[in-house]
C-alpha cells in the first residue's frame, strides 16, 4: 500500500477556488493510478477525477469536468497529486479523499472499490 497524506481544503464562498494536495510516500512507485473522491452529506462516495502515474492521462466525472483539474508532480521518491477546484458551489461541500491503486486507471477508474490506499480525508465547505 501507499501512504497518502492530504493537505488543503477549508472554507470558501460560492465561486471561489481551492486546491487539494495529496502526497504519496512509502513506495509510490507501486501505485499506477491516483484519484480523488468525495462524500457529500447523506450521499455515497463519488468519483471526481483520476490520473495515470506513468503518462498523466486524466479522467473526470461529468459533474466536475469543466471546473476541476487533476495534476501530478513527481520526484525521485514521492508523487504529489493535486486537485484544483474552481467555481465552487455549495453542492461541492463534502469530505474529499485521495486514493491510489496499483493497476491502471483504465480499468473502471471511477469505481472506489478498485483503490487500495486512501488518504484521511479533508473537509471542503462552500458557503452561499
Amino acid at each position: 500500500q501507499v501512504h497518502l497524506a492530504q493537505s488543503g481544503g477549508g472554507s470558501v464562498s460560492t465561486g471561489g477556488s481551492l486546491t487539494l494536495s495529496c502526497q504519496a510516500a512509502e513506495s509510490p512507485a507501486s501505485a499506477g493510478c491516483f484519484a480523488w473522491f468525495r462524500e457529500r452529506p447523506g450521499r455515497w462516495r463519488e468519483e471526481l477525477a483520476a490520473i495515470s502515474k506513468d503518462d498523466s492521462q486524466t479522467w473526470y466525472a461529468s459533474i466536475v469536468q469543466d471546473r476541476f483539474n487533476i495534476s501530478q508532480t513527481r520526484t525521485e521518491n514521492t508523487v504529489m497529486v493535486s486537485l484544483e477546484m474552481n467555481t465552487l458551489e455549495p453542492r461541492d461541500t463534502a469530505i474529499y479523499y485521495c486514493a491510489a491503486r496499483p493497476d491502471s486507471c483504465t480499468d473502471f477508474w471511477w469505481h472506489f472499490r478498485k483503490y487500495s490506499s486512501w488518504g484521511p480525508g479533508t473537509q471542503v465547505t462552500v458557503s452561499s
